[in-house]
């Protein structure tokens, strides 16, 4: 292990998703593999979104962030792990370590928020169709981008801070394969419960505070489609939320399993880990894709 005069770990390893050769050759094609596609997809409705102008609306305003988020949150730990795997070399060092954390949540704080916002979107466009060009104004949507950024960047820092105070001077391997705040308690050679109650904290609050706008902005949603007197209307209104509701589903299950959830063993949240730092940004625009009518004419209307 690498120490300083100090006995202060300078670097860690990342041991990865598997010991056996046989199946980290075939870890590294299908990540490779999701990544290529998670880049192209997320880039491709930035793109279109960008361009076309008859998608220059709030809701995919917020799309197009949203898949900005997949592909950050995505990159944090992929590449990472990808050229540490052609180069044969698992280290990563401090710094990196502490930057990657930093990034991770950030990115995923952000996103937690956005999925928020994007229900509350949804919300005023069911709920208040009449006003919603006047409520969801180019001003308001920036501002409710910029708070959850600063979000992210607040839970960014309370991540990352009790981490980086711990004391790392033994054993420096890391039983994953990218830096997290519970596989590095794991590793510090003094006791974690201040890092341990400040990540609860950390991610209680965001979990608390996007699990009960999304609770009752759906509440209203749901109680106000079902006075929709026509099918076809409810239909229709429900179309909208539903692909939101999926991804909702599909990024907070593993976080809440990940982060909220007794200890388990490290296997078994690697496993977690990898649905939802390269499943879900890779499953979003298709999510999003295959029910949007409208995304699918402008991807179309690109191409021409």
């Amino acid at each position: 292990m690498a120490v300083t005069n100090e006995t202060r770990v300078t670097h860690f390893i990342l041991l990865g998703l598997s010991s056996d050769p046989d199946l980290r050759i075939i870890f590294f094609v299908l990540v490779l593999v999701m990544y290529f596609l998670t880049v192209s997809g997320n880039l491709l409705i930035i793109v279109t979104i960008f361009v076309d102008s008859h998608l220059h609306s709030p809701m995919y305003f917020f799309l197009s962030h949203l898949s900005f988020l997949d592909l950050s949150f995505c990159t944090v730990t992929v590449p990472k792990f990808l050229v540490n795997f052609l180069l044969q070399s698992k280290t990563i060092s401090f710094n990196g370590c502490m930057a990657q954390v930093f990034f991770l949540h950030f990115f995923g704080g952000t996103e937690c928020l956005h999925l928020t916002l994007m229900a509350y979107d949804r919300y005023v466009a069911i709920c208040n169709p009449l006003r919603y060009a006047t409520i969801m104004n180019k001003r308001v949507c920036l501002l409710l981008i910029g708070c959850t950024l600063v979000g992210g960047l607040m839970h960014g820092f309370g991540q990352v801070f009790p981490v980086i105070q711990l004391p790392f001077c033994g054993p420096n391997e890391i039983d994953h394969f990218f830096c997290d705040t519970h596989p590095l308690s794991l590793l510090a050679c003094s006791r974690t419960f201040f890092s341990e109650t400040a990540d609860m904290i950390n991610s209680g609050t965001i979990s608390i505070v996007s699990f009960s706008v999304l609770f009752v902005s759906y509440a209203f949603i749901i109680s106000t489609i079902l006075k929709i007197r026509t099918t076809e209307g409810k239909k229709k209104a429900f179309s909208t939320c539903a692909s939101h509701l999926v991804v909702v589903t599909l990024f907070f299950g593993p976080l809440v399993f990940t982060y909220m959830k007794p200890p388990v063993s490290l296997a078994v949240v690697k496993l977690v880990s990898v649905f939802f730092a390269i499943v879900t940004p890779l499953l979003n625009p298709f999510i999003y894709t295959l029910r949007n009518k409208e995304v699918k004419k402008a991807m179309k209307r690109l191409g021409r």
